[in-house]
């Protein structure tokens, strides 16, 4: 299966048996509230509020809701507050971990403490969906938001990352595309290099769940006329589900083109962990915020 838009996938999640625990870290933003509660009416997630008491409240107030008192904790300070919601996660309470209106750096710092955070011994990267208005399917793009220089083995991380993801929400056979700006091997172009060994390793099985191309072009992979007047002949091209990116900046760059400049929808969160921890920017809109939650939930509440 594929999804085609968000829709799809929040229709979903709305016919979901239970909805999802989600603790929410500094969560007393009017962007983060409106977000959950949306997500909350639909019966996707039960939100768990850490933070500012007063902030909270006052939020709440704002959009005329309530939440039950025991599902609201009262951590005014910012770090101690991510380490609270982290710390729920760990012991069971939540499936899923938010960003509210704090720096990264300081929700990732518990998040990957190696005696009390959610790490797996392995990489975390970011997982971003696009809706875009002229591709016939949701489009994953890895990585932009984590991994600034990814090695080889980061790569193929971020491949089995990601594929992971979308298999817990139902995709069979997900097609990658390792960019590149040209769909040739060159040896002094390092990223055709390790996208072809990327592709090699999963013709031998060292990458499984999905079908690796590279390298392979940006219109290679989101055109199969151009692909064939390229003469480039792959099930990836012009069907890709996932491009990853040489690094970070490409990644970035490329997603801030696809919503600024092509009027995409963009949601996303992080992979690798040892649940989704929905990752947004502090100045995200309420609506990606909500699209980032169903997301998350999709890969947590899967299967």
């Amino acid at each position: 299966m594929i999804y085609r838009n968000f829709d799809e996938l929040i229709a979903k999640q709305k016919a979901r048996p239970n909805a999802a625990r989600m603790a929410v870290a500094a969560a007393g933003d009017e962007h983060t509230i409106e977000a959950v509660l949306h997500a909350r009416a639909e019966g996707i997630v039960r939100p768990i509020l850490v933070g500012d008491k007063t902030l909270i409240d006052a939020a709440l107030e704002h959009f005329g809701q309530t939440v039950p008192p025991e599902d609201i904790y009262d951590v005014p300070d910012i770090a101690e507050a991510a380490k609270f919601a982290v710390s729920l996660v760990r012991e069971g309470k939540a499936d899923l971990l938010m960003k509210g209106k704090l720096d990264t750096s300081v929700l990732l710092r518990p998040v990957v403490n190696k005696e009390t955070g959610l790490g797996k011994g392995g990489v975390m990267s970011h997982f971003t969906a696009f809706q875009i208005p002229n591709y016939h399917k949701l489009l994953v793009a890895v990585d932009g938001g984590m991994v600034p220089y990814p090695t080889l083995e980061q790569k193929k991380a971020i491949i089995d990352n990601t594929v992971g993801a979308l298999r817990a929400m139902g995709y069979d056979e997900v097609k990658v595309g390792v960019l590149a700006c040209i769909e040739k091997v060159n040896p002094k172009m390092p990223e055709t290099v390790e996208a072809d060994l990327l592709k090699q390793m999963n013709r031998r099985g060292e990458i499984t769940g999905c079908c690796v191309e590279g390298p392979i072009s940006y219109d290679c992979a989101m055109s199969r006329e151009i692909a064939d007047f390229k003469g480039y002949d792959s099930p990836v091209a012009g069907d890709a589900d996932v491009l990853v990116a040489p690094n970070i900046h490409a990644g970035n760059i490329m997603g801030k083109m696809l919503t600024v400049t092509a009027g995409a929808k963009m949601a996303g969160f992080i992979v690798g962990a040892k649940c989704p921890i929905v990752m947004t920017s502090r100045g995200s809109s309420p609506e990606e915020k909500y699209l980032s939650i169903v997301l998350a939930t999709a890969a947590a509440t899967a299967g």
